[in-house]
């Protein structure tokens, strides 16, 4: 039977990139692995020709080759070689070479621990001012008593005789070698006769840790602090990874943060906006003094300077600013209204001018 054309069977065209051919040949892998389609005899010659196409097509000198001679170009000189020999290397290129062990000695080898993450909630003053915040960080530890190996103290771990220390047991499917978890060891390749009994044979035990935490001035929600070191302990004794503590800084009930700028809003009355005055508003170190001009209109912005929130990793601090609105009283003593009767007797309620007109499509642009 003759073969088939090999862009036919990864399902590709022939102007397809690395990358495409790379991708096709990863999915037509895993779903016609032998692993996942025992005694499957189609699925297993289906995978052959796909990794037999891969050989070729990944090869810039292959391909080239085989698009102007064709399948002809191994008798012509071309040298294919399908790559059975190396098909490992190719699962490893993928990623995912342990998903069918597809590399002996692999699983008992000393890992890293896992990453760990804490979302902590402070407020926007301690996001100000910074703090040091006490944790209590639930987590996997290397038990003490063994070390992390498993064995009971005085005791240590035994080499698999069933996959001799691998953690893998090759079996003949064909002519192809598949590699599976070692069902004596389960993928360790040790056996541990004495378990420890402080960690059942684990190596680690669960544990919460107590930490102290400097969260720095100017974090903001989103910002991550990494502590080196503080997260789950590896398995088989290796190291621990990294605690990330992501920061939720809570909504404050005067400021609205944007960056370093700080934004806020005061009540005025009519008289205070005609007249002028000066009002207190409220910052992140107290109370400050700020001088409303006579004739100011509601929505008026006043900028206080460096009274924000401090920069993160950085100098300085930004600014905050204060809106002005006007508030319409919705009650009346006599004396308040007889005066505002008097007042809209004379006052100019020209709304026609070029200039009021010109400022109302300034507000609606």
């Amino acid at each position: 039977m003759s073969k088939r054309d090999y862009y036919e069977v990864l399902g590709i065209g022939r102007t397809a990139t690395d990358s495409e051919i790379k991708r096709a040949y990863r999915n037509l892998a895993v779903k016609f692995h032998p692993d996942k389609n025992p005694d499957d005899a189609q699925a297993e010659e289906r995978f052959k020709e796909c990794a037999e196409a891969y050989a070729v097509l990944s090869d810039p000198q292959k391909r080239a080759s085989y698009d102007r001679f064709g399948h002809a170009a191994a008798g012509a000189g071309g040298g294919f070689d399908p790559g059975f020999s190396n098909i490992e290397d190719i699962f490893d290129m993928f990623g995912f070479g342990d998903m069918f062990g597809s590399r002996p000695g692999r699983r008992n080898r000393v890992q890293r621990g896992s990453d760990l993450r804490y979302d902590l909630e402070i407020t926007l003053e301690d996001a100000a001012n910074g703090k040091d915040e006490k944790l209590s960080i639930p987590r996997l530890e290397k038990c003490v008593e063994c070390s992390g190996s498993g064995a009971e103290k005085g005791t240590s771990a035994e080499t698999c005789i069933t996959c001799q220390g691998t953690g893998q047991t090759r079996y003949q499917q064909g002519f192809f070698s598949v590699m599976r978890t070692c069902a004596n060891c389960r993928g360790r390749g040790q056996i541990i006769r004495t378990p420890c009994p402080s960690c059942s044979g684990a190596g680690r035990i669960e544990k919460e840790k107590a930490l102290e935490v400097k969260i720095p001035a100017g974090v903001e929600t989103g910002s991550r602090l990494r502590i080196a070191g503080e997260g789950e302990a590896g398995p088989n004794g290796g190291p621990s990874g990294d605690l990330f503590v992501v920061i939720h800084v809570k909504e404050h009930e005067v400021f609205e943060r944007q960056g370093a700028n700080l934004y806020s809003a005061v009540p005025i009355t009519f008289a205070q906006a005609a007249l002028g005055t000066d009002i207190m508003v409220k910052t992140l170190d107290g109370e400050e003094e700020v001088k409303v001009p006579a004739g100011t209109q509601t929505g008026t912005v006043f900028r206080l300077k460096s009274k924000g929130m401090p920069v993160l990793g950085g100098r300085g601090r930004g600014d905050m600013f204060v809106a002005v609105t006007l508030i319409t009283p919705k009650t009346l003593t006599k004396e308040q209204r007889k005066l505002l009767e008097q007042l809209a007797e004379i006052e100019d309620t020209d709304f026609n001018s070029e200039s009021f007109i010109e400022k109302v499509r300034n507000i609606f642009g």
